[in-house]
């Protein structure tokens, strides 16, 4: 079962009130990176460099071209043991040809995550904008998780 956006936002941080949805949580946009090379093998990873992207000091907002982008999360989240969190995009993207993806985010993540933008036909993005929405659902699960990603982004 979904748990509802109040019970969501115990587990984010920084959350206004305007953040909470009946199911979840927005997350906001803090940071876009243009990102190159990379490896993901059988026994190991090698994350590719990344730049970070300016914003437009005119626009006031992140002017991306079509192409892939890394988008890091204002918020830190914290999955709650006996849940799984999953990410979807705002629908205000795809109706601008734009689309976050992620993975699932299990048991016991703590940190600011990141998606992967993908830009279709050129889109502006203001720092601190809404683009994501974070869900949880009840889960059951072996273990917590204990991976690389484990309180990134969190300075």
């Amino acid at each position: 079962m979904f748990r509802a956006g109040s019970f969501v936002a115990e587990h984010v941080s920084p959350v206004a009130p305007e953040q909470v949805q009946p199911n979840g949580v927005d997350l906001t946009a803090d940071a876009v990176f243009e990102t190159a090379g990379g490896r993901i093998g059988r026994d190991g990873k090698r994350i590719g460099d990344r730049e970070p992207v300016d914003p437009d000091a005119d626009a006031g907002a992140w002017s991306l071209p079509p192409g892939g982008y890394v988008l890091r999360y204002g918020e830190r989240v914290r999955i709650p043991e006996g849940h799984v969190g999953f990410v979807y995009p705002r629908s205000s993207l795809m109706r601008n040809a734009a689309m976050l993806h992620t993975a699932v985010w299990d048991a016991g993540y703590e940190g600011r995550g990141e998606g992967l933008l993908a830009v279709h036909a050129g889109i502006e993005i203001e720092p601190d904008a809404r683009v994501a929405q974070l869900v949880l659902a009840e889960a059951t699960h072996d273990g917590t998780y204990d991976g690389s990603y484990q309180g990134e982004n969190v300075e």
